[in-house]
């Protein structure tokens, strides 16, 4: 009896001494099991022991003297429960002694720190000396002297792990403070998260407006596919804690929130059972609002860069725009600013007539194909009850289809409230284009819809002076632009004035409308013979022009004649036609209005010496007009 007071008497100082030094030194689980493993050997000769942790829903063998290396992740507290329920020391259960390492032993003792508290059990080979120790009356202070100096300990191994994990997070906030990397923010979340739960899998679910180039692995928050608790904790601001049964696992949800939104989700993921403390959770907590802020800084500090830029971007777009472009320049800039800004890897602009869609020459090749048309019909049909741009994150699940190009921003060309045409791009990675992407190419075909309208309008408005309404062709004044440029520029060139003959005859005994027609059959055939060589033009009345450059001195009279012999095939009622032609070259060339004053003196030489033929221009009809 006396014996047994003494051996707990020292126990009790050695534990008291571990204690002292352990407030100064902060000494860990180790040093405790060291003792009592010795205190085992000398006072009750117990040569081996080995001591259970319970930690993260599995158990941890500590043994100083001789290594058990065993996964013991298998085994979980639950298979202990029924066990201890009424004893702290008992025989080796059957889910140990199986075990090969553990035949060596044959009790096992409690100690427990609390009601909620850490877990540790002692394996031992029970000895006559240990016998007579558990049957005395100061076994139980034994036990509990133990296990209340194990619950110091553990309080201290958390102020311990606490203060690292707050001079981490304090570190880490004052890198953020530094930086304006998004990147290395990212990587410093995962990194101080997995530094100190270690057991644990980390994840980061970041919103669709994050920076797309990052480096980081990161995985989009998606409203469609994200699990119920994640969303949760993205719209409530607050930490949310699931027990995903079908994953065996326990989730953890932390928000990743600054001052003006919610940027993301911390998801932190455990054991089943696990059961987050108040101090990890406030820790998690603390850590996702730091890199929320932090995320949120440099993000304001990326986007007023971004702003600038964007600012920069729509500036010389409108400033280009307005320089009276027509609209092939204006889009096949608009496609290179859409590739500089956006980096998608198809474009295409459609126009819309009624209800024809036309592509334009600024979209890639993509657009011609049949996949291609499966964006173009996707917009058409959207635009037809809205319009509202589109901003699609994933084409194949939206459309129901399989496709290339997942990523697809669409954006209407509106002018007077009415969809003008439309704009597509393409990139093929899903979530590929931000936001902030969106809405800047919003901008950009909004302030570019009126200057391709204007555009538009002017070309059918030029079109309307250059050409006559009636027969198509050109008309005099853009002859007159041709023919001087021409003289400028070309090495020689040929002027056929072409005169109806009988043309009142014609009006007189058929009617204008008959003589409109036949205006129009000359005009078409003028222009089967001419081609692209040269332009027709109608010069007024019943005269026609035909003006070709670069001509062979011996093509001249030969497509003169087959102007003139044409006709009468090409009309109905059948008529014939007189023309006056001039030539010139560079050792000839002629000023600009002396050419239509030859012309006209050569069509009075043919109208005067029996019509139905052209007659050649020289200086001598001069005199005789």
């Amino acid at each position: 009896m006396r014996e047994h007071r003494e051996i707990l008497t020292n126990i009790k100082s050695d534990l008291l001494s571990l204690c002292i030094d352990s407030m100064n030194q902060r000494n860990g689980y180790d040093e405790y099991m060291s003792l009592i493993q010795n205190s085992l050997k000398q006072y009750f000769d117990i040569d081996k022991c080995c001591f259970l942790l319970y930690e993260c829903e599995s158990l941890k063998p500590f043994n100083i003297k001789s290594s058990i290396d065993i996964d013991l992740n298998s085994i979980t507290w639950s298979d202990f429960t029924t066990h201890f329920s009424q004893k702290k020391l008992i025989d080796l259960p059957e889910c140990l002694s199986h075990i090969k390492e553990f035949n060596l032993f044959s009790k096992m003792l409690l100690l427990k720190t609390g009601q909620f508290g850490e877990y540790c059990i002692l394996l031992l080979q029970e000895t006559p000396k240990w016998t007579a120790f558990t049957k005395s009356e100061f076994f139980e202070n034994f036990v509990d002297t133990a296990a209340d100096m194990l619950k110091v300990l553990c309080k201290n191994i958390e102020i311990l792990q606490n203060e690292k994990q707050y001079r981490k997070l304090y570190n880490m906030t004052d890198l953020f403070h530094s930086t304006m990397d998004i990147d290395l923010i990212l990587e410093n979340v995962l990194i101080t998260i997995q530094d100190n739960f270690p057991n644990f899998n980390v994840e980061l679910i970041l919103s669709n407006d994050h920076d797309r180039q990052t480096k980081v692995h990161i995985k989009p928050f998606d409203y469609l596919s994200e699990r119920p608790s994640a969303i949760e904790a993205f719209v409530s601001g607050k930490i949310i804690v699931e027990q995903a049964v079908e994953m065996n696992r326990c989730l953890l949800n932390a928000p990743m929130k600054g001052r003006q939104a919610i940027y993301g989700i911390l998801q932190v993921s455990a054991p089943i059972f696990y059961v987050f403390s108040k101090t990890e959770e406030d820790f998690i907590r603390m850590l996702a609002h730091a890199s929320g802020n932090a995320l949120e800084n440099a993000k304001l500090y990326h986007q007023s860069h971004r702003l600038i830029s964007d600012l920069q971007l729509i500036n010389e777009t409108s400033h280009r725009l307005n320089m009276k472009l027509d609209s092939k320049e204006m889009f096949m800039f608009l496609h290179k600013q859409l590739m500089k800004s956006f980096q998608p890897m198809e474009v295409c602009f459609v126009l819309k007539s009624d209800s024809e869609l036309k592509l334009t020459e600024a979209s890639t090749e993509l657009f011609d194909t049949e996949e291609g048309s499966i964006y173009i019909n996707h917009a058409a049909n959207h635009f037809k009850n809205s319009q509202e741009p589109l901003f699609i994150a994933d084409c194949s699940r939206l459309i129901g289809k399989e496709l290339n190009y997942n990523s697809m921003m669409a954006i209407p060309m509106i002018v007077e409230q009415r969809i003008n045409g439309f704009s597509i791009v393409l990139h093929r990675d899903s979530y590929f284009f931000s936001f902030d992407s969106f809405k800047l190419m919003q901008s950009l075909i909004h302030h570019s819809s009126l200057a391709i309208a204007n555009s538009i309008l002017r070309n059918k408005l030029q079109e309307m002076v250059d050409h006559d309404h009636l027969t198509k062709l050109h008309t005099r004044s853009y002859l007159d632009r041709f023919v001087e440029s021409s003289l400028e520029s070309d090495s020689s060139g040929m002027f056929l004035l072409i005169d109806i003959d009988n043309f009142k005859h014609v009006n007189d005994t058929y009617g204008h409308q008959v003589g409109d027609e036949v205006l129009v059959q000359i005009a078409d055939q003028l222009k089967k013979v001419i081609g692209t060589r040269g332009i027709c033009a109608r010069w007024g009345g019943e005269e026609l022009a035909v003006y070709v450059p670069n001509i062979l001195v011996a093509e001249v009279e030969k497509l003169a004649s087959q102007i003139v012999e044409s006709v009468p095939v090409a009309t109905n009622p059948t008529v014939t036609v007189s023309a006056g032609l001039i030539t010139w070259n560079t050792k000839q060339r002629p000023e600009f209005q002396s050419i239509f004053l030859h012309a006209d003196t050569a069509l009075y030489n043919a109208k005067s010496t029996g019509k139905n033929k052209f007659s050649i221009f020289n200086e001598s009809m001069l005199f005789l007009s």
